[in-house]
Formats: C-alpha cells, sequence, structure tokens
C-alpha cells in the first residue's frame, strides 16, 4: 500500500518521468534550502571570488555543521566544487570536486568520518580533507590510524570557539564576507562577525 499523499505521488511520478530519482525528490521534500552568497578576499594568496552557493539542511543536521560546511568550502574553492547529498547518501562526503571526464578530484568531509571511507577516497582522489570539530575531535583524530598514513590527505579542525559563534551568521539567505589576512580568517555577515580559528593536525 501506498501511504504517501495523491498529490506527492503525482508530482514523485512526474520527477521521475523527467528523469529525477524518485530518492531526491523525498531528498528535497525533507531539506531545507539555505541560499549562501560568499565573497572570498584572500590577501595571503590574492584570491578573490564570489561565490553563489545553495544548500540542503538534513532534518538531523545542527546549524554549526551547516556552517562548518560553508568554512570547508571557503577553504578549497573552486567553481567545480559541489556540495553532495551528504547526509542524504551516508557514501557521499560533505563536498567533492570532479574533472571533465567525471573523475574525483577532491573528497571533502566535515565532522569526525569513519577513517575506512576516507582512506578509500583516498585511492580515488588526488586530495581528500577532513573538516572536524567538536570537543571529541582529539580522541577521534587520536585513534585515526588509518588516517594518519594517508600521503594526500589533510585534516583541520576549527576551534570550539568558532563553531559555537558560527550559527549566529546564519540566515536562510546568507550574504556572507570572508577576509584572510597573515593567516587570520574572519566571517562576515548580516548578524556580526566571527573569527576562524584553524589548526592543522595532518
Amino acid at each position: 500500500m501506498n501511504y504517501w499523499p495523491k498529490s506527492v505521488q503525482q508530482n514523485s511520478a512526474k520527477s521521475y518521468m523527467l528523469g529525477a530519482k524518485f530518492e531526491d525528490y523525498v531528498m528535497a521534500l525533507k531539506a531545507t534550502i539555505y541560499k549562501v552568497d560568499l565573497n572570498i578576499a584572500d590577501m595571503d594568496t590574492h584570491r578573490y571570488a564570489d561565490y553563489q552557493l545553495t544548500m540542503a539542511l538534513h532534518p538531523s543536521e545542527t546549524i554549526e555543521r551547516l556552517m562548518v560546511r560553508i568554512l570547508a568550502y571557503a577553504r578549497y574553492a573552486d567553481e567545480a566544487l559541489e556540495f553532495t547529498k551528504d547526509l542524504f547518501e551516508t557514501d557521499e562526503p560533505a563536498l567533492w570536486e570532479k574533472d571533465l571526464t567525471g573523475q574525483l578530484v577532491k573528497w571533502i568531509e566535515v565532522g569526525s568520518p569513519d577513517e575506512d571511507k576516507v582512506k578509500k577516497a583516498s585511492a580515488r582522489c588526488k586530495q581528500v580533507a577532513v573538516v572536524t570539530y567538536g570537543s571529541a575531535v582529539d580522541e577521534w583524530y587520536k585513534r585515526s590510524s588509518k588516517l594518519k598514513i594517508l600521503k594526500n590527505a589533510e585534516v583541520w579542525k576549527l576551534s570550539t570557539a568558532t563553531t559555537d559563534a558560527l550559527p549566529q551568521l546564519c540566515e536562510r539567505t546568507m550574504q556572507l564576507q570572508l577576509n584572510v589576512m597573515d593567516g587570520e580568517w574572519t566571517l562576515i555577515g548580516d548578524q556580526g562577525q566571527v573569527l576562524v580559528e584553524w589548526e592543522q593536525l595532518q
């Protein structure tokens, strides 16, 4: 028996006929969409760019993690870098980048991912990275022996002070300015600004 409302069944059928997967429709139905205009002014590397981002917030995802994903994008920003289904599809990272042939180039995780997943990705990509945060980071990294031996992996840790402050900048439609000078990151939004403190673990 199909328990979906008739309108949902009709719309999902129409989406499927247009080539979209039913799972994609369900994901869109449950996700909260955020729009981000991210301007990066990096005086250290002379990188100046503006990115229009669309992000889907999973029902179980915190605003803190959503904002960390934005910082992960900013660290590895490229026109080809994109947000994946992420928590909607656990086999995918938070972000990835593919070349023109569809080959994976970058694989970027957010949080404290399973090290076997990262190791598997490292064999497929030129670069893998983890942007991690939270009170359990040090213990997670201490246990991640397989991750530590990967030569194409980076691990960056955000301070608790940073991630605690990030949600104040969050809006459904965000205008964010990231300034980088002398290694110091400052993220500015309509609701204030946050000093972004990074520590490279690997």
